[in-house]
C-alpha cells in the first residue's frame, strides 16, 4: 500500500510547508488564496504535488486534493500539523492490521484547549460517537471512499457559509455509505498552536451555525443533542452570550438547516 497526505492550506510556500510538517511520504497540498500554479516537488523518493488556487473554502480545498490524490490510503492535513518520524509506518501497519476498516481515526498532540477528543483504546465509530473528530486524524481507503461518492461539505467549515462542522459531516456521510471506521491509540504528530482561521469566540454565530450543524447531523434529534449541548457547555461557553440566548440561536439555527 501507498500513503498520500493531502494538506489543505493557506498563502503557504511548498517548500516551506514540505519542511515545517517534516512530511515524508507522497503528499497532495492544495494552496488557497493564490494564482493557479502547480510544481512538484521530490523528497527522498516520495512525490509532493503542490496547487495553488484563487478559491478558498477548506470542505473545496480537500475535494481538490481527493480529486488529485493517487496513493491508496489517504491522510488528511492541514499546514499546521507536525508528523513524527515513522508516521507513514503507523498509518500503513495501521490498515495492514485492520483489513475490515475502511477509515482509520488517529491521536495527535493538541494544546489543550484545541484538545476535543483523545483515543485511549480501539473504538468502533457509530453515529453517536462520531462528532467530536477533527479531519486531520482521518486516513482512509482511497478507492473505497470515490466508490461511496462522498465529499466534503461546501457549506460548512473555514471560508464556508457556516463555519465549523464538517469534518463531523464527512463521518456521518462515510457511516451512512456502510464504511466501517474505528479510532485507534496511534499517535502520529502535533498540532501546531495557533490563532483559528474561523474561530472567533463562542459569538451568536458561533450558535446559530452550531444548530444549523445539528439538523444535518442528528435529524429529528437536533434540538435534544442541540439542548445537551448548551446544558453541558454553558460554564464556559456562556458568559458573552447568555445560555437562553444560546438556546434560542441553536434552534433558529435547526430551523434554517430545515429550510
Amino acid at each position: 500500500m501507498t500513503l498520500e497526505v493531502l494538506v489543505s492550506s493557506v498563502n503557504r510556500e511548498c517548500d516551506e510547508l514540505i519542511e515545517s510538517m517534516h512530511l515524508a511520504s507522497d503528499a497532495v497540498i492544495i494552496n488557497q488564496g493564490r494564482q493557479h500554479e502547480y510544481t512538484e516537488r521530490t523528497k527522498e523518493n516520495y512525490r509532493i504535488k503542490y496547487y495553488g488556487f484563487c478559491e478558498k473554502g477548506v470542505g473545496l480545498s480537500r475535494n481538490n486534493a481527493l480529486l488529485r490524490a493517487t496513493g491508496d490510503i489517504v491522510l488528511f492535513s492541514d499546514e499546521d500539523i507536525v508528523y513524527d518520524e515513522g508516521y507513514r509506518e503507523k498509518v500503513l501497519k495501521a490498515f495492514a492490521e485492520n483489513p475490515g476498516a475502511d477509515m482509520l481515526l488517529f491521536n495527535f498532540r493538541v494544546p489543550k484547549e484545541r484538545q476535543t477528543y483523545h483515543i485511549d483504546k480501539k473504538t468502533k465509530i457509530h453515529a453517536l460517537n462520531c462528532g467530536r473528530y477533527p479531519t486531520y486524524s482521518f486516513a482512509l481507503r482511497r478507492e473505497r471512499l470515490h466508490k461511496c461518492g462522498v465529499t466534503y461539505s461546501l457549506l460548512f467549515g473555514g471560508g464556508a457559509k457556516y463555519s465549523a462542522g464538517e469534518d463531523s459531516l464527512f463521518i456521518k456521510d462515510c457511516l451512512r455509505a456502510g464504511m466501517k471506521i474505528y479510532a485507534l491509540p496511534v499517535e502520529l504528530g502535533c498540532e501546531l498552536e495557533r490563532e483559528s482561521s474561523w474561530f472567533r469566540g463562542y459569538t451568536e454565530k458561533f450558535f446559530f451555525d452550531r444548530g444549523v450543524l445539528y439538523h444535518f447531523l442528528y435529524g429529528r434529534w437536533a434540538y435534544l443533542f442541540g439542548a445537551r449541548f448548551v446544558l453541558a457547555k454553558k460554564s464556559f461557553m456562556c458568559k458573552d452570550v447568555s445560555a437562553a440566548k444560546a438556546w434560542k440561536l441553536l434552534k433558529q439555527g435547526i430551523k434554517e438547516g430545515k429550510r
